[in-house]
């Protein structure tokens, strides 16, 4: 068994064991017992930064075996430097998300924790796959442990959230396996990935199946119009739901249009690039205006998502190194921001039950140790200098300006929308005057909750003050696929 076989089958195998074994009067064990497998799963995922070759963009660590030998399908397995960076941040989001539950969670803890492990080594073999029908089959069974985790631990309506999520992209993603049944045939019956982005296309053909792939991954993302799911989902779930869905899923449909849209349907890709970019740029002003009118603090970060995530589509569809690189590195940064973003609210809210910004004020004065990483984390959702936020966002700028002076100034100007609703939202949670007998009684935040955020809270800083370990990785694999794009572009 490979890395990659161990970074894919450690936590599902710890997860499966919780199922089968935990019980509710064993809680503390089973806590335990979890947050140990998230951490083995996170260490089996550390040799591969440590072993990982920079200046080449082959696929590493590669496995390959028969799986349904009949069809011509592998379990084929493999990381470049665009890939590489989401392994290790899935890995690391489970650890924290984990103990961001060990208190929070009284009830089926075992399936509680056993679904975001199996969820974790899930979306771990989506970034990892390079048969089609293997990323296909991890792809979709996300759904399930995440579809379990709104409807029974999420809030009033977590029913009609859980169906909304489960519709949504399930919907979405039948188009894709049409499109990848397609390339199939196409291939002359191979679901090799890399064999697919040297078929020969045509122009009406390469258009159908770039929509087909955008009606998966659009909504994975999500992109506007068909974010509206997102903020439902958000309320209801649980913190650690919240959590995991904004740091990791959302990139697997951001992920899907530089593996899928852009290698195979490149011509298509400059030809809608148009659209993509008009729908990122909606996304990042119109629902950041969308953001500023909201009360309840789950839904104003949820709509927050869907505007990062803009910055995420359009880097991508500027074509230009910059604007690749700086989509990639906005989306590790929002997987750390918004992770602890959502987690931050996930602590007031188990001490007030309320997730209505007017439930609260003045929260410096009762919480100041908590109110200090809040503050860091809406700078960093601000995208302030020396944090993660800024990096991506401004490599995306960068980008866009080179492509077009004024869709950079668009996407910039945008960036005053994100510092108003977050502060905004600080300003009335948290300072001024005590304003309710609710956030008089607060108290500070635990050693256990502290090591969460602090945690996060490094990340973010970290990356901020010294991006470069990522950029460095992820170089050469972005020149080879803009290189192959613009090379199908000439042909």
């Amino acid at each position: 068994m490979g890395l990659l076989s161990l970074a894919i089958w450690t936590p599902i195998a710890f997860g499966a064991v919780l199922l089968a074994l935990g019980r509710d009067e064993h809680a503390r064990v089973v806590r335990w017992f979890a947050l140990i497998g998230a951490l083995v799963s996170l260490l089996v995922t550390l040799p591969l930064y440590g072993e990982f070759q920079l200046g080449t963009a082959a696929m590493q660590f590669v496995e390959n075996q028969p799986w349904m030998e009949r069809f011509n399908v592998n379990y084929h397995l493999g990381v470049d430097g665009i890939s590489l960076w989401f392994v290790l941040l899935t890995a690391f989001i489970n650890v924290i998300v984990v103990i961001a539950g060990w208190e929070a969670i009284t009830t089926r803890v075992n399936q509680y924790m056993g679904a975001f492990l199996i969820l974790s080594g899930l979306m771990i073999g989506v970034f990892c796959a390079l048969d089609g029908l293997l990323f296909y089959v991890f792809f979709e069974a996300t759904l399930i442990p995440m579809y379990l985790i709104i409807g029974v631990w999420g809030g009033p309506n977590k029913i009609y959230a859980a169906f909304k999520f489960f519709l949504y992209t399930l919907l979405g993603s039948l188009l894709l396996l049409i499109a990848l049944i397609y390339l199939y045939t196409k291939s002359g019956g191979s679901f090799d990935i890399s064999v697919w982005h040297a078929l020969p296309l045509s122009s009406t053909t390469q258009t159908l199946v770039f929509f087909a792939f955008f009606a998966a991954f659009a909504v994975k993302v999500p992109m506007w119009p068909v974010h509206t799911w997102l903020p439902d989902v958000h309320v209801e779930a649980p913190t650690g739901g919240s959590a995991v869905l904004a740091a990791i899923m959302l990139k697997l449909g951001a992920y899907g249009f530089l593996r899928f849209s852009l290698p195979i349907a490149p011509d298509a890709a400059h030809e809608w690039a148009w659209l993509m970019i008009a729908l990122s740029l909606i996304a990042v002003v119109y629902v950041g205006l969308v953001a500023m009118v909201q009360q309840d603090m789950k839904k104003l970060v949820a709509y927050s998502s869907v505007a990062h995530m803009g910055f995420v589509t359009l880097g991508f569809f500027i074509f230009n190194d910059l604007g690749v690189s700086g989509g990639l590195v906005q989306m590790i940064a929002h997987g750390f921001v918004s992770g602890a973003m959502f987690l931050s609210i996930g602590v007031l809210y188990d001490r007030v039950h309320s997730r209505e910004i007017a439930a609260y004020g003045g929260v410096v004065n009762t919480m100041p140790k908590f109110a200090a990483f809040a503050l860091f984390f809406a700078m960093a959702n601000c995208g302030l200098p020396g944090t993660a936020g800024f990096v991506g966002e401004w490599m995306v700028i960068l980008g866009a300006v080179k492509a077009n002076f004024w869709l950079g100034f668009a996407a910039a100007t945008a960036l005053i929308f994100g510092a108003a609703y977050t502060l905004w939202m600080f300003k009335r949670v948290y300072l001024g005057p005590v304003a309710n007998h609710h956030v008089k009684e607060l108290s500070d935040i635990s050693s256990r909750e502290f090591l969460m955020l602090a945690l996060l809270a490094i990340a973010v800083l970290a990356m901020g003050v010294y991006p470069k370990p990522f950029t460095d990785v992820m170089d050469s694999s972005v020149t080879e696929l803009l290189k192959h794009v613009a090379q199908s572009k000439l042909n």
